[in-house]
């Protein structure tokens, strides 16, 4: 039985925010545990199950860099659209620009003179975020050029690297607005860190599925909807529509693929396609009647692998909190969960914005 089998009801568009938000950073929790490890070493630590829930951490549990990055993500948003509520027109991009650049501040990285140093706002408050989570190098040195990365002239042009895909699920969660919209939006926020199509493209297609999500798609319907909609452009990375066929086949065999065969398959996660097609794998080749446990199945599969373990399990907690709302989030893994009050607060500022 496939995820979207189950029909829950549909939740309200905020309990998606928060369901969302909370949800990736549940994912990315776990996986950030072990996010360098082999999967002979998370067996060899956690079982033959491997890392299952957050009781089996030895210590308090981390969100990384993923969550860090989608909540200035967020940020960036709510900057835009705070001034277009107030009637003036913004450049959305050099807001995620600033936002990203706030982020930039938090990690110790030295930057160029020449950038911009924006104004501080209230996410830069939150002593939470101001660690150093094995942030992506391209994220790091893409931002510090100090130059505004576009699509006609990116920053680290060779670069395709995870980092665009793992904070993108905010520009789907905007109500209101078309896929082009989306589109532009998150692929052109992915040119600000990296240069390759592949990262570009993978970031609209995540963007496009959870926009499609919130439209009341299934998570097949919404993911098969964002191949679609990029089957013009893919044919500057191929091998993204190749990654996300291959998931949306497998993902239909009744026989789940084992952590070695996933990365064989699909790879390990560090390049943006693999990231995103690793999590929904892993999202539409599980399944509950409960959301809570679809989400720890879910989860479980997409963080054990000898793979970028915390983005492919931030993407996957993004998706089913999207699709399901609150109700997916195993309350026990919530109260493992750093700083909910932050991650609640950013969910929070892009409701007021978008929802009233």
């Amino acid at each position: 039985m496939s995820a979207e089998a189950t029909s829950p009801a549909a939740p309200s568009f905020t309990s998606r925010v928060y369901g969302s938000l909370l949800g990736g950073a549940l994912g990315d929790s776990l996986g950030y545990a072990v996010e360098f490890d082999s999967i002979a070493a998370i067996r060899a630590h956690y079982g033959s199950e491997g890392l299952t829930s957050f009781g089996q951490l030895d210590g308090d549990s981390h969100f990384s860099d993923d969550t860090q990055m989608t909540l200035y993500t967020v940020d960036g948003l709510v900057e835009a659209l705070e001034w277009a509520n107030d009637g003036v027109a913004a450049d959305e991009t050099a807001c995620l620009w600033l936002a990203y650049l706030r982020w930039l501040a938090t990690q110790d990285a030295e930057v160029s003179s020449a950038a911009p140093v924006p104004q501080p706002r209230w996410i830069d408050a939150q002593d939470v975020l101001r660690h150093r989570r094995a942030p992506g190098n391209a994220c790091l040195s893409g931002l510090a050029s100090g130059e505004m990365g576009t699509v006609a002239r990116p920053v680290n042009p060779d670069s395709k690297g995870c980092g665009t895909v793992m904070r993108s699920a905010p520009f789907g969660l905007i109500p209101h607005i078309s896929p082009d919209a989306v589109y532009k939006l998150s692929s052109d926020a992915a040119s600000l860190t990296h240069g390759h199509p592949s990262a570009r493209l993978s970031a609209a297609a995540f963007s496009l599925l959870i926009h499609n999500i919130v439209a009341g798609r299934s998570i097949r319907e919404a993911a098969q909807e964002a191949l679609a909609y990029i089957e013009g452009a893919a044919t500057q990375a191929p091998e993204l529509r190749e990654r996300l066929q291959v998931a949306l086949q497998l993902s239909l065999q009744p026989a789940r693929l084992d952590p070695e065969e996933l990365i064989t398959t699909l790879g390990e996660g560090w390049v943006a396609e693999e990231a995103l097609a690793v999590a929904l794998y892993a999202v539409l080749s599980t399944t509950d009647a409960d959301p809570a446990e679809h989400f720890r199945r879910a989860i479980a599969v997409a963080i054990n692998h000898s793979g970028d373990s915390d983005s492919t399990g931030s993407i996957a907690g993004n998706i089913l909190g999207a699709y399901y709302g609150e109700e997916c989030l195993p309350t026990d893994w919530l109260a493992a969960l750093e700083a909910p009050d932050v991650i609640r607060g950013m969910a929070d500022r892009l409701i007021a914005v978008t929802a009233g």
